[in-house]
Formats: C-alpha cells, sequence, structure tokens
C-alpha cells in the first residue's frame, strides 16, 4: 500500500498540470462528474472512476495520469480524521472544493465536529501550497472556513464571483447562471432535486476559472446524464421513481425529502426509504428525526431496515420484505422516492415498481 501511494505521488509530480481535489459530505461524486463534463468538452481530463476515492482509489487514479492529460479532477472520501489530510498529501491539489460538510460515518468521526476538522483538511493543504479554493458562498461554514484563502465563490448570492439560482423543478433541474460576458445562461439538467444547484455552480465556475466558453459549460452541463442510483428519474410505466439509492445520511435525506414534498405532479407520492448507516451513537436519534420530519411533510413512507424499525412501527426489517409486499400488494401511479444507505440495497426494490 506505501508502495503504491508513493509511486502515484512520484508519478503525480511528473506532470504540471493543475489537479482540483473534491471532497465533501454529500454531492462530491455528482460535483466531480459535472466538472469533468465542463472540461473533458474543452480538453483532456483525467477524473476519478465512479467513487474509488480512498487511500486505494485515489492513487490508482493518479497512475492513469497520462502525457495527454491537461487537467486531473480527484475525488477524495473520508470516514475518519486524518483521512483528507493523507490523500491530499498523496494528490498534493493545486486547487480544491469542498462541497458541504454534514453527518455522515459519525461513527468514524466520533462527532460532527470531527467531520469538520476532517473535511477541513482539504482547505488547509490548498493554500498551505499557496493553491486556490472553489468555495460556496451560500454556505456559512465553508465561507468562514476558508476565510483569507485565494478563492472563487460561487452561489444565489449577487456577490459571489460566480451568482446562479434555480428556475425551475419539473422534475428536472433548470438553473440560470451569469456569464463571463454578464449574459444570463439557462441550463436545463438532467438532475433531480433542487440541492444540486451548489454542484452545477461549483462546476460552472471551475470551468470559468479555467477559461471554458460560457456556452461550452452550459452545453456540457445540459448533455450530462447521472447514472450509479444517484438522483436518477425513471419512468417504469407502473410509476415515476426518484432512485437515490447509493448512499444515505441524516444531511442528504433530509434534502432528499424536503425536495420530493416540493415537487410538482399529478400523482400520489410516496417515499421508500432505508436505514442511515455508519452513524454510531447518534443513529437512534437521527433515524427519529427522519421519521417526523416524513410527518411533517405528510408522506406516504415505507421504512427499511433494522434502524428505523427501532423509530416506528410502519417499518420493513429488510428490502426483501418489502418486495414481498409489494409483490402481493402491487404499487402504481405513484411518484417514488427511493433513498437509503448502500448496505440496504433498496435498488432491489425498483423491478417490483
Amino acid at each position: 500500500l506505501k508502495a503504491l501511494q508513493d509511486l502515484a505521488t512520484h508519478h503525480r509530480r511528473t506532470f504540471n498540470i493543475p489537479v482540483i481535489g473534491i471532497t465533501g459530505t454529500n454531492g462530491k461524486t455528482t460535483t466531480k462528474e459535472l466538472v469533468h463534463a465542463v472540461l473533458s468538452a474543452d480538453r483532456p481530463t483525467l477524473a476519478t472512476s465512479g467513487n474509488l476515492n480512498n487511500h486505494i482509489g485515489v492513487p490508482l487514479t493518479l497512475l492513469r495520469l497520462t502525457s495527454e492529460h491537461r487537467i486531473a479532477i480527484i475525488e477524495m472520501g473520508a470516514n475518519k480524521v486524518g483521512d483528507i489530510a493523507e490523500l491530499t498529501s498523496i494528490a498534493e491539489p493545486t486547487h480544491g472544493c469542498i462541497t458541504n460538510i454534514g453527518k455522515a460515518h459519525l461513527e468514524g468521526f466520533g462527532s460532527y465536529d470531527g467531520v469538520i476538522t476532517a473535511k477541513s483538511e482539504m482547505y488547509a493543504f490548498v493554500t498551505g501550497h499557496s493553491g486556490v479554493l472553489f468555495v460556496s458562498a451560500d454556505d456559512e461554514l465553508l465561507m468562514q472556513k476558508s476565510e483569507g484563502a485565494r478563492r472563487i465563490t460561487y452561489g444565489r448570492s449577487n456577490s459571489a464571483d460566480l451568482s446562479g439560482d434555480v428556475v425551475g423543478t419539473r422534475p428536472f433541474l433548470e438553473i440560470v447562471f451569469v456569464g463571463t460576458d454578464d449574459h444570463a445562461y439557462h441550463i436545463s439538467t438532467k438532475l433531480i432535486g433542487n440541492y444540486n444547484l451548489p454542484n452545477a455552480l461549483a462546476a460552472v465556475a471551475i470551468g470559468q476559472h479555467f477559461g471554458v466558453a460560457d456556452q461550452r459549460i452550459a452545453e456540457a452541463l445540459s448533455a450530462y446524464t447521472p447514472s450509479n442510483n444517484r438522483s436518477q428519474f425513471t419512468d417504469t410505466g407502473r410509476n415515476q421513481l426518484v432512485l437515490d439509492a447509493y448512499n444515505a445520511n441524516p444531511t442528504s435525506m433530509a434534502a432528499a425529502l424536503q425536495n420530493f414534498a416540493a415537487m410538482q405532479s399529478e400523482r400520489p407520492k410516496l417515499v421508500i426509504i432505508g436505514d442511515m448507516l455508519e452513524l454510531g451513537a447518534e443513529s437512534a436519534k437521527e433515524h427519529g428525526a427522519i421519521v417526523e420530519l416524513v410527518a411533517q411533510l405528510k408522506l406516504d413512507a415505507h421504512f427499511v431496515g433494522k434502524e428505523f424499525a427501532k423509530a416506528t412501527a410502519k417499518a420493513f426489517a429488510s428490502a426483501g420484505e418489502l418486495n414481498e409486499r409489494i409483490m402481493s400488494d402491487p404499487i402504481k401511479g405513484k411518484l417514488i422516492l427511493v433513498k437509503g444507505s448502500r448496505g440496504i440495497k433498496l435498488e432491489t426494490v425498483v423491478p417490483a415498481l
């Protein structure tokens, strides 16, 4: 492992190109894909495959660098304090972006403060090496943590270096951003959820910084199609699904539920949500809060997993048990949000829907 990491760093140092490190609790893979879509429309770009974003995936990604690449985008994940410091020391990013800092992997981090410490390691490395940060101007915590750094800001605020906003979610996200020529560019994306606005604006800001034409940025983001069960919209003929079953934590679950409740649809809505894993001592409290939020939003729900079973009597013990129920009592004509941690395997319910 040490040899792999050292070799990757040695290889990375043979290239005098920008290396963008991307981390965050939610949205880092989507942001990485959107940034890749924008930059690769303009020049040969290397990006992390899937979510190979740990102490093995990062070096493997760096070792894919060739002389044709003009820029690299390296996604970095963390389960505990020190992980991002380790990954930045391997990849040596010249630019950095933290999408957000939320509640996830609390078991490993110990607390939310631990998450803040760990994610901030990205800023520490990049600023310590005179690099540039891309920061969401709408996120007070990130603005505070990047104070005094060389940074480019993006967000809804007119005071941001790049400003943009949501103009529609029917059901796909439509946004507008202000180009370098002060012209407003309208993008109809294939993304679900207004929580994807900062992810898209990060890609615009990064594209503009590296000289990609605004029209080309708009076209690349319009053409991008999500995959891997991340905010995918599917019409099965029987139902319409918002499939977000790749992973879940309290921050992303609350955002997904609130966005789903606000979506315009003629169809009755149903949420199928699975346990949020790796929350340690906070698990019972966080699952209880989600059950309360579902009630507040007046959403019909099927809860799946042992943790939700502790919080509500209406939970199914497993995806298999829910599948049996759907087989005997089919669900038709609904708009359904499917979201849960990967270990709950909610994607196995999809064929029945």
